[in-house]
């Protein structure tokens, strides 16, 4: 049986692991952490992550934690709240592209995963320091607590280590970060302490000069997630676990509306990370290495897909080496370079189209502005994102088909 050693168990890694093992493949696990944990809070759950959950039997449980989005991208004008677009979604979503869209706290969604995990293959306190592969097979050698040291072998090696991972360079040359002049503070808020228009089962984001800031409910409702994005300034600490200063925050956002006003003051600890991603890879593949989610495709978070393109990494690769003889020399490398084509250029896309949006989100008032405002109460947002929505690697057009069976 080929044996798959995954580096990384954030989202990405453990999904990789759910989806290879659903295919009879022997997938495991080994992070650094001595303890699951996701930093960050909220994240979108999109139709096109959706779907492959539920062919994994996952989705279904969604609603225990995650909130169902009645409407999403909810534009709002920085100063009065006024509402420039929206998009409803609920039912629309499902009928459109066969699932509905969730927002759901991140540990939430791990805890999910890892749930649906055997414990036999998932390695805390296992940090990879050193990768070497040969024709028939890698050899990886983790660093743990007290000295210890640990060899593994495996068939075929996944980095899902993220956007600092130590799997890339065995598939290329260092990749240098693109650093975009933001930064980003994320904080959470109780239900009982925000106010109540973020408390509704929308994704609002409030659009002005040089700033925008981002709100939904996760965890069943009890918190609000809230990101607020701003120019950098001095700030390049490129790291989800950094503390921010609530003051900071809240000078950067006077001025605004009562509502935006009363969220941040109900912040007693905020987060803040500057927002760097990476130019599309000219390759993520060497080898009997592979690269899977941000250590693949590091990207800027303004189309909310950087879950959802992991998990799309993750059940491809279970198609493309799911029937692999790992005996067959020229079979793995083969299967992880179909993965990589089949992958490749979407993920490379959704990169790319997520920069410059900030461009458009924090035009100062005025003409520009007032034509961008236009332009948003004209637009139909849900069918504007068939082109991420509607994806889906396992219909045979590569595109879910309104009215087929819902998986």
């Amino acid at each position: 049986m080929m044996r798959i050693a995954i580096v990384g168990g954030g989202i990405g890694g453990l999904a990789a692991a759910l989806f290879l093992r659903a295919r009879g493949v022997e997938a495991t696990v080994y992070e650094q952490a001595s303890a699951l944990r996701e930093v960050g809070a909220g994240l979108v759950v999109p139709p096109n992550m959706v779907r492959p959950l539920a062919r994994l039997g996952l989705a279904a449980r969604l609603p225990a934690f995650a909130v169902r989005l009645e409407a999403a991208w909810e534009f709002r004008r920085w100063q009065d709240g006024h509402v420039l677009s929206v998009q409803p979604m609920g039912d629309e979503c499902e009928r459109l592209y066969g699932a509905a869209c969730y927002v759901a706290h991140r540990a939430d969604l791990l805890a999910m995963l890892q749930a649906a995990l055997p414990p036999e293959a998932l390695f805390l306190d296992h940090r990879c320091v050193e990768l070497r592969q040969g024709p028939g097979g890698a050899e990886l050698t983790f660093a743990r607590r007290g000295g210890h040291w640990t060899k593994v072998d495996a068939d075929v090696v996944i980095g899902a280590d993220g956007i600092h991972s130590v799997v890339g360079p065995a598939t290329q040359a260092e990749v240098r970060p693109r650093f975009a002049d933001l930064c980003a503070f994320r904080f959470l808020v109780p239900a009982e302490r925000a106010p109540a228009l973020a408390l509704r089962p929308v994704q609002t984001l409030w659009l002005g000069p040089g700033r925008h800031l981002v709100h939904y409910p996760i965890s069943g409702g009890r918190l609000v997630n809230v990101v607020a994005i701003v120019p950098a300034g001095e700030w390049r600490t490129e790291s989800w676990s950094a503390e921010g200063s609530v003051d900071d925050l809240k000078a950067e956002f006077e001025g605004w509306h009562d509502d935006v006003q009363r969220l941040i003051d109900a912040a007693t600890e905020t987060k803040r990370w500057a927002l760097y991603d990476r130019d599309p890879l000219d390759r993520w593949t060497h080898g009997r290495v592979t690269l899977l989610g941000d250590a693949a495709h590091a990207m800027l978070p303004f189309f909310a897909q950087g879950a959802a393109q992991a998990i799309e990494d993750a059940e491809m690769l279970g198609v493309c080496l799911g029937d692999v003889d790992a005996g067959d020399a020229a079979a793995v490398p083969a299967a992880l370079a179909r993965y990589e084509a089949l992958r490749r250029p979407r993920a490379s896309e959704v990169q790319l189209m997520s920069r410059g949006r900030e461009i458009r989100n924090h035009l100062p008032d005025g003409a520009l502005q007032r034509q961008r405002d236009r332009e948003l109460a004209q637009g139909e947002p849900l069918r504007q994102s068939a082109w991420l929505y509607a994806h889906d690697g396992l219909a045979p057009s590569g595109v879910f088909e309104p009215g087929s069976l819902k998986n």
